[in-house]
């Protein structure tokens, strides 16, 4: 199928013979050929860990961020184009802004990660545009009594439950304890499975993080967790490098029991 006199070929657009549809596909293979990204919901928080693929060694370090606080209790991070990430983390801002103004008190992440799913859908309908290259990674702080229109952050951070859930270009998203997304989303995924989650501090979630993508690129972690008040914030930098040198210690022991 094709549009008359323009020469534009629709087909990419809609549905193959067998039921695919392609460009949503293509979108796809963009976040394969991207950095790992992982996402870990702990008993006392949340830690989003990125391997930033470093294409130049002039880069200032710290550049091109993947992961981006899109309020000040939710942290958004992306696998796939660079370009539609800061698009995304854009639109992010606006829902929560949007909400808070509408009902004066912040966005659930549920609710978030349903309009950047219904978002996301939106761009897989029209000739005109083409689905997102990415997938997204939303960690949240919500307030056990945000249901009733109430947010009790401040008073009583620690009451918080950590919610954690990945969208993909398709518009679909779920919910989860760990995911990963990435080139090496599938090792991630394989090594994310036997960690204890539900028993796991933020702060040991670290090193497990730096373990299971450490490679010899740029490590980017941010988290939701009691040392950072329960905010979506970096990392802090020593914190960071301690959790990479224990995660190198662990990865070398492994390597020298195999030899």
């Amino acid at each position: 199928m094709s549009s008359i006199g323009t020469g534009y070929d629709l087909s990419t657009s809609t549905y193959s013979p067998d039921g695919r549809i392609f460009q949503v596909e293509y979108a796809n293979k963009a976040v394969e050929n991207a950095g790992t990204v992982i996402g870990l919901r702990c008993k006392d928080g949340i830690v989003l860990a990125v391997e930033k693929l470093v294409l130049s060694k002039l880069l200032v370090p710290g550049a091109n961020k993947r992961i981006a606080t899109v309020d000040r209790h939710a942290g958004l991070a992306t696998a796939g184009l660079l370009a539609d990430g800061r698009h995304l983390a854009g639109r992010a801002r606006d829902e929560c802004e949007s909400y808070r103004d509408n009902y004066h008190t912040r966005i659930p992440t549920k609710i978030l990660a349903e309009r950047l799913a219904m978002y996301f859908q939106a761009y897989t309908l029209y000739s005109s545009v083409r689905p997102f290259g990415l997938s997204a990674i939303l960690a949240g702080w919500d307030s056990p009594t945000s249901i009733d229109g109430s947010d009790s952050v401040v008073e009583r951070k620690s009451e918080g439950v950590p919610q954690l859930y990945m969208v993909e270009p398709s518009g679909t998203f779920w919910g989860y304890r760990g995911c990963a997304i990435g080139k090496g989303r599938q090792l991630a995924k394989t090594e994310i499975e036997k960690l204890p989650l539900d028993t796991m501090t933020a702060q040991e979630a670290l090193v497990e993080a730096a373990r299971i993508i450490h490679t010899d690129f740029e490590l980017e972690l941010t988290w939701i967790a009691p040392q950072s008040g329960w905010l979506h914030k970096p990392v802090p930098k020593e914190l960071a490098d301690e959790a990479e040198a224990k995660a190198k210690a662990v990865i070398d022991a492994a390597n020298a029991m195999e030899d």
